[in-house]
């Protein structure tokens, strides 16, 4: 196997074992599991996520009223940057619902889910869970993650070679430095997206997310334009999706890209560690990124609440340093930089100056 990506950062120091047997990596994951529930990180946390789906409805009420007190003026811009947050943090609460950390019920997650995800956001449930229950089984493998498929930006350097054209290849190799641009049209991708799914019938419950769904974005649109002039309402509508859709980039965007990107299967514990990336900045960084930035122990445990990620960090990289694991973390900003060294990298053979590409990093064995 290959990990056509930057490399991985020096093994931590600890005990180094010889191969493990399938069977001892699953009992490795069965101790890290039961030390984890020891520690009562897997129990719910119904007072944490009441009070933040209370304030996300509360910022978005009050927001509503804003709107309307305002008027056709053009601070109305910058209360689209404030929503285009807003709309982030209940995108995150609906991730958590979406990974059953919320309610322990199936049907209630759905519902709740489709309720802030179609009408509060504006984006598909049905169409994102399927997405991103797909990520999760295959973090980073080339045919398995839909995260790494072949679309606008090229992952690996096969997807770069086969690209075709002058402009989608020129494209490639600058797209380092396009990458935050693009996320301003990830809104609208997401968006579009969704429809799409509705449009095939691709999503469960496809009536009821297609109703809601259409009354947020026409109560949005009629809004914007019955209290706007239609030049104001297009101005806001271009910067709350492209912050929201900037937003929602940032916020993803540290935890997998440019960590390596596997071809064949892994144990589950190396499947997750090996390709996920902890950011560190304390309060701030854990609340603007929806606590995503523990994304290693949240690929771990998905079940478990956001506020118990951090506590379970230190468990899960001791027990990383036990087994011999590589267990990467970094900061926020250096996150960026390793993204896009590794896209940089990626596109190398498509510019002019011929940059070599990162020699490929071997599998890892215990």
């Amino acid at each position: 196997m290959s990990y056509p990506s930057a490399p991985l950062p020096d093994r931590p120091s600890g005990p180094r074992r010889g191969p493990a047997t399938p069977g001892a990596r699953e009992s490795e994951y069965a101790n890290l599991t039961h030390r984890v529930r020891e520690a009562g990180l897997l129990s719910p946390r119904p007072g944490h996520y009441a009070v933040r789906i209370t304030a996300a409805v509360t910022v978005l009420a009050a927001a509503g009223a804003a709107f309307v007190l305002l008027g056709d003026s053009w601070w109305q811009i910058l209360l689209a940057a404030v929503l285009s947050v807003v709309f982030g943090q209940v995108a995150f609460v609906t991730h958590d619902i979406g990974h059953r950390q919320v309610f322990t019920s199936k049907r209630a997650a759905r519902r709740a889910g489709i309720l802030l995800g179609n009408l509060g956001v504006g984006l598909s449930y049905g169409w994102w869970i399927g997405k991103h229950t797909r990520h999760h089984a295959n973090p980073n493998h080339v045919s398995e993650d839909p995260d790494v498929s072949v679309g606008g930006i090229a992952w690996s350097r096969e997807q770069a070679d086969a690209r075709r054209g002058f402009l989608a290849r020129t494209f490639t190799g600058w797209q380092a430095y396009l990458f935050f641009p693009m996320l301003l049209l990830e809104g609208l991708g997401l968006y579009a997206s969704g429809v799409r799914a509705l449009w095939r019938g691709d999503v469960r419950a496809r009536a009821v997310e297609g109703v809601l769904l259409a009354v947020h974005t026409v109560a949005c649109m009629s809004a914007l334009f019955l209290v706007l002039s239609p030049g104001k309402a297009l101005v806001f509508l271009a910067v709350n999706q492209g912050l929201f859709g900037l937003y929602m980039g940032c916020s993803f965007a540290p935890n997998h890209k440019g960590m390596p990107l596997v071809e064949e299967k892994l144990d589950f514990v190396r499947k997750q560690v090996l390709t996920s990336r902890n950011v560190d900045g304390g309060w701030f960084v854990d609340r603007a990124l929806g606590g995503l930035n523990y994304q290693i122990e949240h690929h771990l445990f998905p079940t478990m609440p956001m506020p118990n990620l951090s506590r379970a960090q230190p468990l899960v990289q001791a027990f990383c340093e036990e087994h011999g694991i590589r267990y990467h973390q970094t900061g926020l900003v250096r996150s960026y930089g390793e993204a896009l060294g590794h896209l940089h990298s990626v596109g190398a053979g498509l510019r002019a100056s011929r940059t070599p590409v990162p020699a490929r990093v071997s599998r890892q064995t215990n």
